[in-house]
C-alpha cells in the first residue's frame, strides 16, 4: 500500500478518537431508568406491561438526541424537528429482527438518510414530568400525538389480569421475532438505576462481556477461530463458540469489543453462564456493558 494511503487511514483515526474524545467531554450518560428481571410472585396488577423493542437506546434531552452513554446520535434533522424541549426515553427502532439496521445506522458520524428513514423513535417514558408512571403516561401519549411524526411513536401499555396472559402475550412477541415484554410500575417516579419500578421478560437471559482472545477452532473450523474468549464485566472470564457464523469465525470481533450473549442461568458453584451461545457484536460508540442497560 502506497505510504500516503497509510497515512490517511491514520489520519482518519486520530480525527475519529479526538471526536469520540470531545463528544464524551461534552456529555454525560443521561440518569436512565434501567430495569430489572421479572420474577414470579410480582403483583402484575401494579404494572403497565409492553414489548420490549430490540433497538438502541435513545435519549432526547430536550436540545438533541443522546445514547445511553451521552454520546450524541447523527440523527438527519429533519428526524428530530420540532421535538419538544422536555426529555423523551426511548428506543430507536428499524423492526423486529433489525437490531443490526438499528445499531449501524445510528453509530454513523454522517447520518445516511436512507438509513434513517426506516427508524422509528419508540417513545416510553418523559423524565423529566412528575408524577407517576400512571400520570405520566397520558402526558407522553399527547405529546407524540401532537408532533405528527409518523417515526415517532408511543409505546403501546397494556393492563394485564393474570401472569397466564403474560406468559401468553411474551409466547406471541417472541414467535413473531420480537424480543420480549417490559413491565412499567404505575405508581412510579421517573428515577435512575435499576430497580423493582421497571422489569424485563424475556425466554432467556442476555448479557455482554468484552473480547480478551482467541481459541483456535478445530475440524471444519480448523485455521478459524473456535471460540471467543471473553470477561464479563465481573471479571469472570469464558468462551463462546456457539452461535458464530463462518464470517465471524473467519474475520472475529476485535479485542477488546463487546459482545452479547445469551445464557440459561449460572452454574451454582462458578457463577459462569449456563449454555453460553454468541449473539451479536455491540458497535455503538460508547457501549458500556449490561450495568448500562435496559
Amino acid at each position: 500500500m502506497h505510504p500516503l494511503s497509510w497515512l490517511r487511514k491514520l489520519l482518519g483515526f486520530i480525527f475519529l478518537g479526538l471526536w469520540l474524545s470531545l463528544a464524551c467531554a461534552q456529555t454525560s450518560a443521561p440518569p436512565l431508568m434501567l430495569a430489572q428481571v421479572w420474577r414470579t410472585g410480582i403483583p402484575l396488577q401494579d404494572y403497565w406491561v409492553s414489548e420490549k423493542y430490540d433497538g438502541v437506546r435513545g435519549y432526547w434531552n430536550g436540545r438533541q438526541l443522546l445514547s445511553r452513554g451521552g454520546i450524541p446520535i447523527n440523527a438527519p434533522a429533519w428526524f428530530t424537528a420540532g421535538w419538544p424541549s422536555i426529555p423523551m426515553d426511548g428506543e430507536l427502532w428499524a423492526g423486529r429482527g433489525q437490531f443490526g439496521h438499528a445499531q449501524s445506522t445510528t453509530a454513523q458520524t454522517r447520518p445516511n438518510d436512507a438509513a434513517w428513514r426506516r427508524m422509528r423513535f419508540m417513545v416510553f417514558d418523559l423524565p423529566a414530568v412528575p408524577g407517576s408512571f400512571d400520570q405520566r403516561l397520558p402526558v407522553l401519549q399527547r405529546t407524540v400525538a401532537a408532533l405528527g411524526q409518523s417515526w415517532v411513536q408511543p409505546v403501546e401499555q397494556r393492563r394485564l389480569g393474570s401472569e397466564a396472559e403474560l406468559q401468553q402475550w411474551l409466547l406471541q412477541i417472541v414467535k413473531s421475532g420480537g424480543e420480549g415484554l417490559v413491565l412499567h410500575k404505575g405508581s412510579a417516579p421517573y428515577r435512575s438505576g435499576r430497580s423493582d419500578d421497571l422489569l424485563k421478560l424475556k425466554p432467556f437471559d442476555d448479557a455482554e462481556a468484552r473480547v480478551i482472545g482467541y481459541k483456535p477452532g478445530h475440524g471444519q473450523w480448523q485455521d478459524m477461530t473456535g471460540a471467543l474468549l471473553v470477561q464479563s464485566p465481573d471479571g469472570k472470564q469464558f468462551s463462546l463458540g456457539s452461535g458464530l457464523s463462518a464470517e465471524l469465525r473467519r474475520n472475529p470481533p476485535p479485542l477488546g469489543s463487546w459482545v452479547t450473549y445469551r445464557y440459561q442461568g449460572l452454574h451454582e458453584k462458578s457463577g459462569l453462564p449456563r449454555f453460553a451461545r454468541f449473539m451479536r457484536v455491540r458497535n455503538e460508540p460508547s457501549f458500556e456493558p449490561a450495568a448500562a442497560a435496559q
